[in-house]
């Protein structure tokens, strides 16, 4: 199982609906999808039209026990399974310091579904504390939604900061523009100077569209409802260009 993050220390970059679209083109491959909803805020449920609820909430996701199995929902979606949202999870960070080995907890309450699922999509809280720091042990790729503006950049400049001081593996990761629009011109500057600075952009932009903002109102993926919409398009790119340049 290959676990793949959307994580940003920003929230209004597009998380969210870059987990839901991505994990829905990976069925349409027939990989086996598990997708991970660790914000409080529950977005990625919400899409789902599933509630956010856990058994026992915090205290067995951090347990990893068969409560926490039994809390895994099938979606509408063939081979596409979701661990819901918690409003629990909110409080993860102060449990999370309580335990030994607080950083692997993570990696070792979710590695017990390595051998049904082929992905692990984990649609990320927008912090960085030890929850964060779990997530980046816990991934093999960190997907980083980046919107080209000033204080965006920065953020990820900051982030980038982090995993340089701490000696965690850079190259997991992966940012990509998202919410782009091309008529602006601090957009296409800032584009062009990130790139500059951190080649390792995907080429894939993703642009700002109501069609994205829609998914609220159908509850659905984009390709569900509209399937030749520009960004519909830009995320089938995206994942094509994730998967062939990291094997997945």
């Amino acid at each position: 199982m290959i676990t793949i993050s959307l994580y940003n220390m920003k929230g209004g970059v597009g998380k969210t609906a870059a987990a839901v679209n991505l994990s829905w083109l990976a069925v349409q491959e027939n990989k086996r999808v598990l997708l991970c909803d660790l914000d409080p805020q529950g977005s990625a449920t919400y899409y789902f039209r599933i509630k956010p609820k856990i058994a026992d909430g915090l205290k067995s996701f951090l347990k990893g026990n068969k409560k926490l199995e039994r809390s895994i929902k099938a979606t509408d979606y063939k081979n596409l399974d979701l661990l819901p949202s918690d409003f629990s999870f909110r409080k993860m960070d102060i449990r999370l310091d309580r335990l030994k080995r607080s950083k692997k907890r993570l990696k070792k309450t979710l590695g017990r579904f390595a051998s049904d699922y082929d992905i692990l999509f984990i649609d990320c809280p927008p912090n960085i504390n030890l929850v964060s720091e779990n997530i980046f042990f816990a991934s093999d790729l960190i997907l980083v939604p980046v919107i080209p503006t000033t204080l965006s950049a920065r953020t990820f400049k900051k982030l980038f900061d982090f995993f340089k001081k701490e000696k965690l593996p850079e190259q997991k990761l992966v940012p990509f523009f998202s919410m782009v629009e091309t008529r602006k011109t601090l957009h296409t500057d800032s584009i062009s100077q990130l790139r500059k600075e951190y080649p390792s952009f995907m080429k894939t932009v993703i642009s700002y569209s109501s069609y994205v903002e829609k998914m609220g109102i159908h509850r659905a993926p984009l390709g569900c409802f509209n399937p030749h919409s520009r960004p519909a398009v830009q995320y089938q790119a995206l994942w094509t260009e994730v998967k062939k340049q990291f094997n997945v």
